[in-house]
């Protein structure tokens, strides 16, 4: 007798809470093995969560959420709906795919950063009216 191995596919709320848990944790250049540290499992766990491989339990992504410093529903903004029920997710809700996208960008994600620590105010105005200008200039 064959027994059939068939891979489950992940679950696509799994693979995207994984996704913004890489998000988060890249956003604060922060290492795999660092986060795994912190919350006292390996580095391979955090890959297994951030490819949506292992679903992250309600605990751990308390702890996560701790570690990274974000509310827990952070990892669920965006969020697909069901498709075979038509339950709409929190992206039909709120419509920020843009931003992660910037910020899954390499120079998105270094404009952050560096955007971040400029402390004044009337600096960080002055540099979102120039990005505004060349942006006009490039319509």
């Amino acid at each position: 007798m064959t027994t059939i191995v068939s891979k489950k596919k992940p679950n696509p709320i799994d693979i995207h809470v994984g996704s913004r848990i890489r998000l988060r944790r890249t956003m604060l250049g922060m290492s795999q093995e660092k986060l795994g540290e912190s919350l006292g499992i390996t580095f391979q766990q955090i890959q297994k969560y951030e490819k949506g491989t292992n679903r992250v339990g309600a605990s751990r992504l308390q702890n996560i959420s701790s570690v990274l410093n974000v509310p827990v529903a952070f990892f669920f903004e965006d969020a697909p709906g069901d498709p075979s029920t038509g339950t709409p997710g929190v992206s039909e809700a709120s419509s920020s795919n843009y931003v992660v996208d910037f910020l899954s960008s390499s120079e998105g994600l270094q404009l952050n950063r560096a955007f971040v620590k400029i402390d004044d105010p009337k600096v960080r105005r002055k540099i979102v009216d120039l990005v505004k200008a060349l942006a006009a200039d490039s319509e």
